[in-house]
């Protein structure tokens, strides 16, 4: 492909956006490798991203536009055509930093570049047809979401995920979400307790220039190591990284650890590690004193928890590559955390191509694997020990389902016997809603990644 007569940053864009939708790629991944093989940097690169994330993000919407314009389905165009399409609309619907004529005139020549010149003339119709009838459009497609289907299109998400969180959150708070599934993720930090504190790392950052706060959100959100970035990072904040200083880390996902409560000299197990996260947030939360057992199937996940580690100078971590499902881990241990795999339908912000890889399937499978995963997790805590279940999605059959199912095969002896703490009670905003003892957080209401969190002690 050639691009002379178009932006480095489009370029870029129109390039990882076939690769998700042509390729199945990742587009996190897909962006990385072809800005990497560009050698795109600086604010080309931000720029880029800024596109890809948010044609991706909304190119449920863009469909929708495009069938209303050209009078066909989308499934008949070109992929590189219905590629051009999208981050053109993207750019004449949802970025206002684009002048029109620049949007219309990149995505034709981006058509050019595909080699499918012959698309040209169509392309260039259906973006100045948008642009002639944007009031309409934007009236028709994105100020309605009264009905699942509605929202679906307003907020560029699977019909069935507009249904499901319709059914099971109420109309109001589906519509939050869906919005806020479009909305920048909030760029939060945790900082290392054992090589600096967070009042120090705040006046270091703030000397650097960047902008910082500390979230006031209450408890468990009042994470002591966490602080939330704006705006940008500048060089600080990857140096302060690269020393084990910092660890990029959302609100919802250290308050999971802040619900776990590790202590000195505890031994601690974290079930499903990878990439290694909450494992370093227990280990440094111990004072490195004690002993972390984190297990991880996946070889490359199984490096990092390890990688994460040593970058945060912890030597309480010991990595186990195996599978959990198996139950292979002997018993004894003070906590167990099961941040378990799931659909991450809370964490869809900072994830651009997730809605569109998810299905009830998807869930389906993942509740197998969660239920084996749970029962395991509680075979090994101590009498009296503590296990803490969490996912990063809004799905009452990953969450409270799953604990319900625990209960049950509790009472049945068929696990040791437990008892669901009352989180709920301790922070009745954040209540899950068909479970009020556990904790259901939002990314509309809380600001922060999806995570859903219960609480088990065991009682013999």
């Amino acid at each position: 492909m050639q691009f002379e007569r178009v932006s480095p940053a489009r370029a870029l864009a129109f390039a990882t956006i076939r690769a998700s939708f042509e390729d199945g790629a990742f587009t996190e991944r897909a962006f990385r490798a072809e800005a990497d093989r560009l050698g795109l940097t600086g604010r080309d690169r931000a720029q880029a991203q800024r596109l890809v994330y948010g044609a991706v993000q909304r190119c449920g919407t863009a469909d929708v536009a495009i069938e209303r314009l050209a009078g066909r389905s989308t499934r008949l165009l070109d992929p590189p055509v219905l590629a051009a399409l999208r981050l053109g609309l993207y750019e004449l619907l949802f970025a206002d930093a684009t002048p029109d004529h620049a949007a219309v005139d990149q995505a034709v020549e981006l058509v050019k570049s595909a080699d499918a010149a012959h698309a040209a003339g169509f392309a260039n119709a259906i973006l100045r047809r948008a642009i002639r009838e944007r009031a309409q459009l934007t009236a028709a497609l994105l100020e309605d979401d009264s009905t699942p289907a509605a929202a679906a299109v307003a907020h560029s998400a699977p019909k069935w995920l507009a249904e499901m969180w319709w059914e099971e959150l109420g109309a109001e708070a589906a519509r939050g979400v869906l919005a806020a599934c479009n909305e920048p993720a909030e760029v939060a930090m945790r900082v290392n307790m054992l090589r600096t504190d967070r009042e120090a790392m705040l006046a270091r950052l703030g000397e650097a220039g960047v902008e910082v706060r500390v979230p006031e959100a209450g408890w468990p959100l009042d994470v002591p190591e966490e602080i939330a970035i704006e705006g940008r990072t500048g060089e600080a904040v990857p140096e302060a990284i690269a020393a084990g200083e910092l660890t990029p880390q959302s609100r919802g996902s250290a308050a999971v650890v802040e619900i776990l409560d590790p202590q000195e000299g505890d031994h601690v197990l974290d079930l499903c590690a990878g990439p290694g996260i909450k494992t370093g947030q227990i280990a440094e939360r111990m004072g490195d004193r004690g002993e972390v057992i984190s297990v991880e199937l996946d070889p490359d996940r199984a490096a990092e928890v390890a990688a994460q580690a040593t970058r945060l100078g912890l030597r309480s971590v010991t990595v186990i590559e195996a599978d959990a499902t198996k139950g292979a881990i002997g018993p004894g241990f003070d906590r167990v955390l099961l941040d378990a795999p799931c659909s991450d339908l809370g964490a869809l912000a900072s994830r651009p191509d997730a809605r569109w890889r998810k299905s009830p399937k998807t869930i389906g499978r993942l509740t197998e694997v969660q239920g084996e995963l749970l029962r395991n997790a509680a075979a090994v805590l101590k009498p009296g020990g503590t296990l803490v279940y969490s996912t990063c999605t809004l799905s009452r059959r990953e969450n409270e389902a799953q604990v319900a199912a625990l209960l049950r095969a509790s009472e049945a002896g068929e696990v040791p016997p437990l008892r669901l703490d009352d989180l709920g009670s301790l922070a009745p905003a954040l209540a899950a809603p068909a479970e009020r003892r556990c904790l259901q957080l939002r990314p509309d209401r809380d600001r922060t990644t999806g995570f859903f969190i219960a609480r088990f002690s065991r009682c013999d």
